[in-house]
């Protein structure tokens, strides 16, 4: 039986391929993949399963077909859904780095209007678990693209208020073009591919926007 099996942040480094098809007996359960994959006798330790995007045990049978995401714990913190308010500053703090000669930040604020329409308030709502990973595989795409030191993200979950920060990226390096080029193409991606929903609140009226904030 085949199934497909999405890797993230440090298992697609060590696998080399974040996508791959891979043999496993009929009637076998998610345990089965991790051995079949030849990374290691251990699962690395925090190591969550999701099948067709949606988190299972590993007692869970799997199909022809499944796709069978390995949602690692992102190590350092760098990488955060939060409840409450960011602390900016703290997430400044996090890309510090002696050899850095810029520091490049992103702020993300909730707006009164959007669409031509007034709004009060924002929601989001998150993959947990898979949104941290795709925030960490993003950052690593930048590291791997400029010249950079370090990469810090947090995103608010729940209600946020107009004139809140919802996002906040600090991104340091050598040189000030890489630390703004590598910015914002991180909340580009982040905005394209993090399993990440807003909704929008009107007086009287709501609506899901989508992937993204």
């Amino acid at each position: 039986m085949r199934v497909v099996v999405r890797l993230f942040a440090g298992l697609r480094e060590q696998a080399g391929t974040g996508e791959l098809a891979l043999e496993v007996p009929d009637a076998a359960t998610i345990a089965a993949v991790w051995p079949a994959l030849g990374l290691g006798n251990a699962e690395p330790a925090g190591l969550l399963y999701a099948v067709n995007r949606e988190y299972a045990e590993r007692e869970r049978s799997l199909t022809e077909g499944d796709e069978v995401a390995l949602i690692p714990a992102v190590s350092g913190g760098s990488f955060r859904l939060v409840e409450g308010q960011i602390d900016v500053a703290a997430v400044i703090a996090e890309v510090a780095d002696e050899r850095a000669g810029a520091v490049a930040t992103f702020q993300g604020t909730v707006r009164s209007q959007s669409r031509g329409r007034e709004v009060i308030a924002l929601e989001y709502e998150a993959y947990e678990g898979m949104a941290e990973s795709v925030i960490a595989e993003i950052a690593d795409e930048a590291k791997a693209r400029y010249d950079l030191c370090a990469v810090a993200v947090t995103h608010r979950l729940g209600r946020v208020e107009i004139g809140e920060t919802s996002v906040a990226i600090a991104v340091s390096a050598p040189h000030r073009q890489d630390a703004l080029a590598a910015c914002k193409d991180v909340i580009d991606a982040l905005k394209e591919r993090v399993p990440l929903w807003k909704k929008e609140l009107y007086e009287g009226g709501e609506e899901w926007i989508g992937r993204g904030s």
